[in-house]
């Protein structure tokens, strides 16, 4: 099989919807950040499929900047550069949850309560350290660079500009989640999936092979 440039512009299009996907799916009846949870076997499904949801969104939206960089750029450079970190940040907060939490909830369940009061957007009792710069990080990039990078999608016009726009309004809408009701957290994240799906359905129509020439008969 040869790989080439369009083929894997469309993978790329194809995780971000995928993980797009996924980000909605993980929401849906979320249990409690709490220490009674964090043993559970769908916790442990959970944030390894949000660890998965964050390596397919890494990759999706490098194949949006990569489609558009010559329309989108600084600002579009700028929005990919903090977005992908929030991804990052994200994949790597998923991975501790899934595989290194759970092992410190018996030892240290109010180390652990705190983590995941401060991931609720509550107050920690005692100290968690860095994790505490770790979580500011990952809302930065994530809220931050989808604004920029959604405004940048708009902005170049290459992919659905609906779907662009609805990134942007979803990340930056997660500012407010301190002032909302429990009941309305994990919905509010569905915006940003739906965007993903479509900016990754965009992607790859966008990249589509030209239908063959008809051949027209000589007389």
């Amino acid at each position: 099989m040869t790989v080439t440039t369009t083929t894997l512009t469309r993978c790329a299009g194809v995780a971000a919807a995928v993980a797009g996907l996924i980000f909605i799916g993980v929401q849906i009846n979320h249990p409690p950040l709490d220490v009674t949870s964090v043993g559970t076997t769908e916790w442990a499904v959970r944030n390894s499929l949000k660890v998965l949801m964050a390596v397919l969104a890494l990759a999706g939206i490098t194949g949006m900047y990569l489609r558009q960089v010559n329309r989108s750029g600084v600002l579009g450079l700028i929005g990919y550069l903090l977005f992908a970190a929030g991804y990052l940040v994200i994949m790597g907060v998923a991975f501790v949850a899934a595989y290194v939490v759970p092992s410190l909830a018996d030892t240290a369940p109010g180390y652990v309560n705190d983590v995941l009061a401060v991931a609720d957007g509550r107050q920690a009792i005692g100290d968690i350290g860095l994790m505490q710069v770790v979580f500011r990080v990952e809302a930065f990039g994530y809220l931050a660079g989808g604004l920029v990078f959604g405004i940048a999608l708009f902005r170049a016009n290459v992919l659905a500009r609906w779907a662009a726009v609805l990134l942007a309004a979803g990340t930056f809408a997660t500012i407010a989640i301190p002032l909302l009701p429990a009941s309305l957290e994990r919905p509010l994240a569905f915006p940003t999936g739906v965007a993903l799906i479509g900016l990754g359905w965009s992607l790859v129509r966008t990249t589509a092979p030209a239908p063959l020439p008809v051949p027209v008969a000589v007389s």
